[in-house]
């Protein structure tokens, strides 16, 4: 069952072209009609959101996110480097669970340790000094709005993102971005340039 967490502000729905792809309306008529009422006039929160077969969505208000700006960070090989390439977004109880833990970012990586895949509640992006640094596409991961968004608006370069560097952004969409403290190198202007991306891509439904 297609699954998403989203942030609902008073402009609309944070990324909402993107959270329509990850819930795939465009397979199923009754869950898009739903979805259309919910963000035509959602609520500012945050919002799990689920396709249902019997009432076409299912919704559920959800508390901040864990996110924390400056928050330590600590490194643990990826729970599934077994699956090729990304992968849809499930909710809790998930595999993710086990890699959590409270107040510290989670830095997922390669399984020998040397790139950053992703975070265990978020994207990582990289700056490599020149421009943003996003992990190649065929590493195992969760298929991000918030990273799809920021490499189909802004230029960006696919490498791998080592696990030893300190410019490092956490980015979802429930959060925007999020500066660990291992990533204080990431330029301010350019997360700046991506906040207002997010903002941009921000919308209600008027369907």
């Amino acid at each position: 069952m297609p699954y998403t967490l989203l942030r609902v502000t008073e402009a609309g729905v944070v990324l909402l072209d993107y959270h329509m792809r990850r819930l795939k309306l465009e397979d199923d008529s009754l869950a898009r009609e739903a979805f259309f009422r919910f963000a035509r006039d959602p609520l500012p929160g945050i919002w799990a959101v689920w396709t249902d077969p019997a009432c076409g969505i299912r919704i559920e208000l959800r508390p901040a996110s864990r996110l924390r700006e400056g928050m330590p960070t600590r490194t643990v090989s990826s729970p599934v480097l077994d699956r090729p390439g990304q992968f849809a977004k499930t909710s809790s109880p998930s595999i993710y669970d086990s890699v959590r833990q409270k107040d510290v970012a989670t830095l997922l990586t390669s399984a020998d340790g040397l790139e950053i895949l992703e975070a265990c509640c978020a994207s990582v992006i990289g700056w490599d000094g020149e421009g943003i640094v996003c992990v190649p596409h065929d590493r195992p991961r969760v298929w991000s709005t918030a990273e799809t968004a920021i490499c189909g608006h802004l230029p960006v370069r696919e490498s791998a993102i080592p696990t030893a560097s300190n410019a490092l952004l956490l980015v979802n969409a429930v959060k925007g971005t999020c500066a660990p403290a291992q990533g204080g190198a990431f330029p301010s202007q350019v997360r700046q340039t991506i906040e207002a991306l997010f903002a941009n891509l921000t919308k209600r439904s008027n369907s």
